[in-house]
């Protein structure tokens, strides 16, 4: 289940510099490193229930490519994202509010934010688009680069909702597998759609089985006062990443961060502004090591 989290947090107030194509058959925010700089590979960025046109997803997609990256944001929910209007909304309805705003306002703000949640969860769940996002995966995966490479790496970062199907995609379903773009070095057998994840404050995780089930590079960032995942399973799928000597990962708990820290920040609260410039950090960290 999604968390009252997950649906509140901050705005950015900055502008996104990408540019808007068509990638794989989906409308994709595009983001790129500065002129004249090769790409180390390409991160698909799997946004949270705002979607792409929500502009910290953009904003955040733009400091991704200025650390050498290529990054594809795609519209995986068709247009029916979550309207970031409910963001202030439920902020006001879990805040402690005055009796007037209490008595007469947030039962209206409640309606309006169901009117918006309801319809999202029906069509967007992880059932509905996981295939969808296998599918443009496993496209980017056979198509030519889009620039010179005879070994392109691809990377996936999720947020929230995204991050569940970056879980799905670290554990490298052999039916899922594909065969590359014949431009490139090892191109006769089938192999997984990605090269590395990160995730961060993932939601609708099963612990342990998805956890067990991972096989690919990942990095995990998660805060200490998340609501959807807590410490106790934090704790176990550190345990559980530990004792798979064969995944190479890194789980970092972040002291003070809530759910939704690393790209609903709060540009006027400092302690998670620090988190997300944290976990900005490890996931160039990240993907620079298993793209080079």
């Amino acid at each position: 289940m999604s968390c009252p989290d997950c649906f509140r947090g901050g705005i950015s107030k900055d502008n996104s510099t990408g540019k808007w194509a068509t990638t794989h058959g989906l409308r994709t925010y595009v983001a790129e490193p500065e002129s004249g700089v090769t790409p180390k590979g390409i991160i698909v960025y799997i946004t949270d229930a705002f979607g792409p046109d929500f502009v910290n997803n953009r904003v955040l997609c733009d400091r991704y490519a200025r650390g050498g990256f290529l990054v594809y944001c795609p519209d995986l929910m068709n247009g029916r994202a979550m309207s970031p209007s409910v963001i202030p909304s439920t902020h006001t309805l879990l805040e402690k509010q005055s009796w007037f705003t209490t008595i007469f306002i947030k039962p209206f703000l409640f309606l309006q934010v169901l009117y918006h949640v309801i319809p999202w969860m029906v069509t967007c769940n992880i059932a509905k688009t996981e295939a969808g996002v296998i599918k443009y995966l496993q496209a980017l995966r056979t198509s030519p680069p889009p620039f010179g490479t005879k070994d392109l790496k691809i990377g996936t970062a999720g947020f929230c909702w995204g991050g569940k199907h970056v879980v799905t995609l670290a554990k490298d379903d052999p039916k899922h597998r594909v065969v590359r773009h014949s431009s490139q070095t090892l191109s006769s057998a089938s192999e997984p759609l990605i090269d590395a994840a990160f995730v961060a404050h993932p939601t609708f995780i099963k612990v342990p089985d998805d956890v067990e089930a991972i096989k690919i590079p990942i990095s995990w960032a998660v805060g200490e006062e998340d609501l959807q995942m807590k410490a106790p399973d934090i704790r176990k799928v550190k345990e559980i990443l530990e004792s798979k000597k064969d995944v190479e990962h890194e789980v970092q708990l972040l002291p003070g961060a809530k759910h939704g820290f690393a790209n609903r920040t709060d540009p006027d609260d400092e302690v998670a502004m620090a988190a997300a410039t944290r976990a900005e950090g490890q996931a160039k960290s990240w993907f620079s090591r298993w793209f080079s």
